[in-house]
This record gives C-alpha cells, structure tokens and sequence, in this order.
C-alpha cells in the first residue's frame, strides 16, 4: 500500500501517536509517516505518508497551510498559548487595533521558536529543556506568511485565519501580535484546515482508522507534487533501466537542478532533476 492520507487529528494526542494508529492498522512493517507536526492540543489535517509515499517528505513539507487561530489576548504565557503558566497580563484591544498591526506580520517575517518546542539543541527537544527550568537564547529564523484575516472579534474571543508557510509558530504570532499592540496575547484554539492540496473536509477521523477505511481513502502519491513540472519518459527509456535508476536523456527546456515528476506509461516514478543533459533520479519510487 503506497499513498497520502488525509487524517482529522483530534486535540489531545501527538501527530506521532496518529501515525501509530495508522501503523497498527496495516500490515506489519508497513513504513508510515507525516508531513507536517501538530502540537498535541492542536486539530486538523494531518497528511499521514504510507509506503513510499513516505520518500517524498521533502517535497511536502514546503506546502502552504491554513491555520484557524483563537487570539486570546491580555495573557501572556510561558508555553505561549493556554495551556501554559500565565507570566503576566495586560489590556485588551480593539479589533479596529488588531487590524491595524495585522499588515506588519504579512510576508517574510522574523520569528524566534518558543522553547515549548520540538525544535533540538544538542540533541535535546526544546521543549524537554523547558520543563527542566532551562530557558535558552534562540535565534529567530525567516517564516513566510501569506495573508491573515479575522474571521470573529468580540470582546476576548478572537479567531484569525493565517495562510502561510513551513515552520511558522501559530502561537509565537498570536504572543508577538499581543507585543506589537503595546499588550499581550497567547493562543487558544487552533485547527489546521488546509496542508498543501489536503483540505479539513477530506480528512478522515482517527476512530476510522481501520485497514480497509485506509485503503479506500488513500490518495495518488504525485498528489502533494502535482505544482512540479511532468515528464512522461515513455519511449525513451526502457521500464528495466529505469528501474535500475538509470539517468534519462532530455534536452534543456528545464531549468538545471529543478525538480520535476517522471512517469512511464502513465505510472508515476518518482522526482528527478536535470543535470547538463540528463534527469537524474532524486527519489525512485518503482519497487
């Protein structure tokens, strides 16, 4: 069994626990895996990778996400959202004043990781240190986020929808959006909607995770990759040499070290990159 699977992760377990559920469901030794971690208190999509699927992670991790966030603001916290220890509080605001610092968090935008993170340092989960006492100076990385929108402000209940791109912190921006209004604020609720082409509404409940449910929701494997150019190498290459991994002729009508989707007779075979006149194999994916 080879594919994607769209999973509704429920608040209250970790994305790795999904990923368990998904395993012992299937045949033994079965490789299976997930592209893109949401916090334990979080819900939403969870794109679940089986078989070799699984050799694409890098190609969909990249993807753009949606986010619904609850901005509880006046509260800042250790955790930077409510399931931690309150540090301090402060006024409420407006949404005419949230709106009004919201264009400053579009685009590239700086963001340093809170330590209630499974980010490592030396070999250690943030997070891990964090529990121990232990507060580390971190420094901030470049995220990429596309639009954010209110979609309800009334009093203290506050819900943004923000598109954007790998390795953002929800609840460091809901905290630096609190900073930026001269207050504070932590995060809530938050659901992930959308991950790359997997949407909220083909998810599939964890409790319906039995092998046959599996089976019959899988989805293509060229699905989360279907942005990158196609090469239909059919005639070009015979089926054993390309099992073999072996490089295919192409001209130069793409760009140099680019990725794009090989296929054979209609059959996806995997990512390959063309270097001087050749598409090399980055990720076979023909047994």
């Amino acid at each position: 069994m080879n594919g994607f699977l769209a999973v509704l992760k429920p608040p209250g377990i970790t994305s790795a626990a999904v990923v368990g559920k998904v395993k012992h469901a299937l045949p033994k030794g079965t490789r299976v895996g997930h592209a893109g971690t949401l916090d334990p208190a979080a819900a939403g999509v969870l794109p679940v990778m089986i078989g070799r699927a699984t050799r694409l992670f890098d190609y969909t991790t990249d993807k753009t996400k949606v986010y619904i966030a609850e901005l509880v603001p006046g509260i800042e916290t250790d955790t930077q959202d409510t399931t931690g220890t309150v540090l301090r509080r402060g006024l409420t605001f407006s949404q005419a004043e949230l709106e009004r610092v919201l264009p400053s968090f579009i685009g590239t935008v700086a963001q340093i990781p809170p330590m209630y993170s499974a980010l490592k340092r030396n070999g250690q989960r943030l997070y891990e240190l964090a529990r121990k006492g232990e507060s580390l100076a971190l420094e901030a990385r470049n995220v990429q986020i596309d639009g954010i929108r209110v979609l309800y402000s009334e009093g203290d209940h506050v819900f943004l929808e923000i598109r954007c791109g790998r390795g953002t912190y929800m609840r460091t921006l809901c905290h630096d959006i609190g900073r930026a209004l001269g207050s504070c604020a932590c995060m809530g609720m938050l659901i992930r909607t959308q991950a790359g082409p997997f949407a909220i509404d083909d998810c599939i409940p964890v409790e319906h995770l039995d092998a046959g449910t599996i089976e019959k929701a899988l989805l293509p494997m060229d699905l989360p990759v279907r942005s990158f150019p196609q090469v239909d190498v059919t005639g070009q290459i015979s089926e054993r040499h390309l099992r073999a991994g072996m490089p295919v002729a192409c001209g130069e009508s793409f760009p140099e070290n680019e990725p794009v989707r090989l296929y054979w007779q209609g059959q996806f075979c995997g990512m390959a990159r063309r270097k001087e006149n050749k598409l090399t194999f980055d990720c076979m994916l023909l047994e």
